[in-house]
């Protein structure tokens, strides 16, 4: 998926994208859920293992 993809399913911009991604932009707990939407992941899970992982 591309980022132009991504931005148009969360109806955001390419560059909004482009700076998640980068890490110059934090992503608040609502985007989180809504990227997990977008790109079909369980956010439950995701946090479970980022906890784990600590």
């Amino acid at each position: 998926m591309t980022q132009a993809d991504l931005a148009a399913r969360l109806g955001e911009y390419q560059s909004f994208v482009a700076r998640l991604e980068s890490g110059e932009r934090r992503v608040d707990v609502v985007e989180f859920l809504e990227l997990a939407e977008a790109l079909g992941f369980d956010p439950a899970k995701a946090i479970s293992t980022l906890k784990k992982a600590r």
